[in-house]
């Protein structure tokens, strides 16, 4: 069997939706019947980890089966404590889905660097623009690359000639932008046009991610996800648009994504 396709999310900043986003991709494919694993590499803050806790409980406590993934925390001190972890959450599973720490992280760089598929979920500011690169003042053009664009587009480099030696994927990064809403017309275009002109240069993806709606903070307790439609009760229009984000973000992630099975049940790992 082979390896399952990694997915890491990663953001050296905080507060910008990558655990949310995580959670949320990765129970939209095991609703789509793939095999899905995913490991916290955040051992302190375990948002993930304690979101699928969350789930698993919801599932015991109302006595229904819903779609999941086997996760787990890394607690390791090691790059080769986490490839025996990674190796043991992955096997079998068609997704390996990765949450990172909201800092510079070994870990964290070591998932990066093995992404088949990164995700950089950011919000629509400059502040949070200055992750991946720097621009002019005046005139919003970008000057030059941050540490974490120069890191990625070394391994990215690296994998293009693993690729070709190895018949390993080529890493497809993506920056999502989330929580779009809120801002000023005048800085969308500047951000618009800054993150074009970047993502040529360093050849990473776009797409649109989740917008900040209350409705993803109240789910974590519960630890279900906006597809989780029959348990969470009648709707509103706020919600049915959220789902459509969701939908269009996996569309984006350009997934290849196995015939629909039943979906495996949970598997957890303390």
């Amino acid at each position: 069997m082979s390896d399952p396709h990694r997915i890491v999310f990663a953001n050296e900043k905080g507060g910008t939706g990558k655990s949310t986003t995580a959670v949320h991709v990765a129970i939209a494919l095991a609703y789509h019947g793939a095999r899905v694993g995913a490991i916290d590499l955040d051992p302190r803050q375990r948002t993930l980890h304690r979101y699928l806790e969350n789930r698993a409980e919801t599932e015991r406590r109302r006595g229904v089966a819903l779609p999941n993934v086997r996760f787990a925390v890394f607690n390791g001190g090691t790059v080769e404590e986490l490839d025996a972890l990674v190796a043991e959450i992955g096997a079998g599973q068609d997704f390996l889905v990765f949450d990172t720490p909201g800092r510079d992280d070994a870990f964290a760089r070591h998932a990066a660097t093995g992404a088949d598929t990164l995700v950089t979920p950011l919000n629509d500011s400059f502040v949070d623009f200055d992750l991946i690169g720097q621009v002019d003042a005046e005139t919003f053009k970008v000057r030059r690359l941050s540490f974490y664009a120069e890191l990625i587009w070394e391994a990215r480099k690296k994998r293009a000639l693993a690729t070709i030696r190895d018949q390993r994927r080529e890493m497809d990064w993506v920056v999502v932008r989330n929580r779009v809403q809120h801002v000023e017309a005048r800085n969308m275009r500047r951000l618009d046009g800054a993150l074009s002109e970047l993502s040529k240069r360093v050849g990473f993806r776009i797409a649109n991610g989740l917008s900040e709606r209350v409705i993803y903070r109240e789910l974590f307790p519960s630890g279900l996800t906006l597809l989780d439609k029959g348990q969470l009760g009648e709707l509103g229009t706020s919600h049915l648009v959220a789902r459509q984000e969701l939908r269009a973000l996996l569309a984006g992630l350009n997934l290849q994504i196995p015939t629909r099975r039943e979906p495996e049940p949970v598997l957890e790992r303390a």
